[in-house]
């Protein structure tokens, strides 16, 4: 990482008249502090006076680094973050004073962790420390719980036979990886991290959250949600919340825990694209406290985590863990007329009239792209990365992932004719009532309004928003899996695997839910034989893995190579900028993608965030993601 000057440039406040500062005019008395402004087109930080007047002896007990606070600032008044206390400022300016204490905020471990986070994914510092302060100002903190000492590694390697085991073989390395089977409850693995002290656990959603915490009030931990619980976890308390709550405040930290550390909402959408699992590990290491990273299917930054640690994924054995997963029914569609059959195979058909609970899951609202061989039904899929292709005006057919473009000639059967596969969830409902002559509920898009339930249809249909916001089912379908196993996306494969983890885990894993009669997840699709499905069958995650590493590193993709996204009108000034940083460097390839669009890669990741962090931001709306859940095209 940079020093802390590449991005916190500090300087002095002068007077608006600029002068400087003599015996006859001498600066105010008070503790000269600094400070970072919450305005993000200033990175640099700014020395104040804090005045007498300010530090009440309530405030004094808490003021410091990371206090809250607002100063004059280019003749208004702005909010910022005490970086330091007690500098030494220079005595050729005169210092203006600070305008009010606010609140408690983010402590100094915490500002040295949004530090590395702002280098890490090229963010401006104010934009990571809002996310670590507190939602509401704070002039107290609530009382706090005892806390024991934290946890220890242990040198022992206990056989994972429950629970226990489980999380005692995890932490024997600072970064600890559990793969556990989706039907599997977490909860028990957040409160063994909170025996010795206070946790940190981080879900995917809002709803789990509240699970996870509840479970851990039933086992008698103190806990709270974040972000409402931040002050009760500055006081000492466990925090449980989603991925923000990784800069949460916890008093008394004994372990930090990461649930379905593979779900892509651990990951910011927006920029700076920070990863929730990262940062709980960099701050594991700092704490020096154990990360332990929970997944039915690990990524391949969890795996190869746990393997610098001098660990490796941890299970409760073959026979549980694949309990854990349903029983996958998988439809191979090339055997049949599907062109012409339509979307419902036989197998779905009689699922849907089997009187159980079905979700059916179609991930398409409007019209699709893809293709399927008119004689065979075998999906048109790019030769080089697996993604779908699509028919040009030319009629070949063209890659939108990696540009490869090849004849319009099927690779199973060699026929030239191919017939699109155009079908949405508001469509698909329509034909399922038809088929049913029942209503069925249809959930796709936003959230419903507040006091409306869903999934109270005996059938339900709805992209994948519908595995999260429908309680419990006996069978999902996947209509078109081929949509998801194909799509243009380098990560397609692993969020395939995602989505099977979450219907596994809606029908309650093999031997489904209590009264019911097994768990069931019926997949159509033309590629039977893909490494997702294969591994889902057999509740080995470990057959994608081996396979996805190969390919990433094959087509240079994360985390082997780091990638970053340069985009917006400032766009060309930063690569400008950016080649006169890297110089004649090779281990740094720069690829222009259209005029205002670039992606930087290389192999050494250390480089390529030295070299961002080295160039001045240029005026004009700036784009930087680096290693973003999806590269454009």
């Amino acid at each position: 990482m940079p020093e802390s000057g590449r991005l916190f440039d500090v300087e002095s406040t002068p007077t608006r008249s600029g002068r400087p500062t003599s015996a006859a005019n001498p600066p105010p008395e008070g503790r000269r502090v600094r400070v970072l402004p919450d305005v993000p087109s200033i990175t640099r930080e700014f020395d104040y006076i804090v005045p007498h007047r300010l530090l009440t002896p309530a405030i004094q007990e808490w003021f410091g680094v990371g206090s809250m606070v607002r100063i004059p600032l280019h003749g208004r008044q702005v909010p910022g973050w005490v970086t330091a206390v007690d500098v030494e400022a220079s005595t050729e300016v005169e210092l203006k004073a600070l305008s009010k204490i606010s609140g408690i905020g983010p402590d100094a471990a915490m500002i040295e962790l949004c530090r590395w986070v702002a280098w890490r994914w090229a963010a401006k510092p104010a934009t990571v420390l809002g996310a670590a302060s507190p939602p509401r100002m704070l002039r107290s903190l609530p009382a706090g719980s005892a806390v024991s000492a934290p946890i220890e590694l242990g040198n022992d390697s206990p056989e994972p036979a429950d629970d226990a085991a489980l999380f005692a073989a995890a932490i024997r390395h600072p970064v600890g990886l559990i793969r556990l089977p989706p039907a599997r409850s977490p909860v028990p693995i957040a409160v063994l991290a909170a025996q010795k002290g206070h946790a940190l656990v981080i879900t995917p959603t809002m709803a789990m959250a509240r699970q996870v915490a509840d479970g851990m009030r039933r086992a008698k931990v103190r806990v709270t949600l974040h972000p409402d619980g931040w002050a009760r976890g500055a006081a000492g308390c466990s925090i449980v919340g989603t991925r923000t709550a990784v800069f949460a405040p916890v008093s008394g930290l004994s372990a930090i825990v990461v649930i379905d550390e593979h779900d892509e909402a651990m990951q910011n959408e927006g920029s700076p694209t920070w990863n929730a699992r990262e940062i709980a590990i960099e701050r594991g290491r700092r704490s020096g406290v154990p990360v332990v990273l929970v997944s039915p299917s690990p990524t391949l930054e969890a795996v190869a985590a746990a393997a610098t640690a001098g660990g490796s994924a941890v299970s409760l054995g073959r026979r549980a863990e694949r309990a854990g997963w349903a029983t996958i029914d998988v439809v191979d569609r090339r055997e049949e007329d599907v062109v012409r059959s339509g979307l419902y195979s036989p197998a779905v058909v009689r699922a849907l009239q089997s009187g159980r609970r079905v979700v059916c899951v179609l991930n398409r609202t409007g019209r699709s792209q893809m293709l399927g061989c008119q004689r065979c039904g075998t999906l048109a899929t790019c030769e080089r990365c697996e993604a779908f292709v699509r028919q040009d005006v030319e009629r070949e057919l063209t890659c939108p992932s990696c540009g490869t473009t090849r004849p319009e000639v099927c690779g199973h059967c060699d026929s030239t004719v191919f017939r699109p596969i155009r079908i949405g969830v508001a469509k698909a409902r329509e034909q399922l009532e038809t088929l049913l002559r029942e209503p069925v509920e249809e959930i796709s898009g936003s959230a419903p309004p507040p006091g409306v339930r869903e999934g109270r249809s005996r059938v339900v249909v709805g992209t994948e928003a519908a595995l999260q916001r429908v309680a419990r089912a006996d069978l999902v379908a996947f209509l078109e899996f081929d949509q998801e196993l194909a799509a243009p996306r380098y990560r397609a494969n692993e969020q395939a695997m995602t989505l099977l983890a979450r219907a596994s885990r809606l029908v309650g894993g093999r031997t489904g839910h209590p009264g019911g009669s097994g768990g069931r997840v019926v997949v159509q699709t033309r590629q039977p034989d893909h490494e997702v499905l294969r591994a889902a069958v057999l509740g080995a995650p470990a057959i994608l893995h081996d396979h996805e590493r190969e390919r990433r590193s094959l087509l240079e993709l994360p985390p082997v190579v780091t990638t970053v996204v340069v985009g917006g009108v400032a766009a060309p000034a930063f690569i400008e900028g950016l080649r006169a940083a890297i110089h004649e460097r090779s281990e740094i390839v720069i690829d222009q993608r259209d005029a205002t669009m670039w992606l930087v890669r290389s192999r050494d990741r250390s480089a390529l965030l030295d070299a961002l962090a080295a160039v001045r931001r240029p005026p004009g709306r700036l784009q930087l993601q680096v290693d973003p859940a999806r590269l454009p095209s």
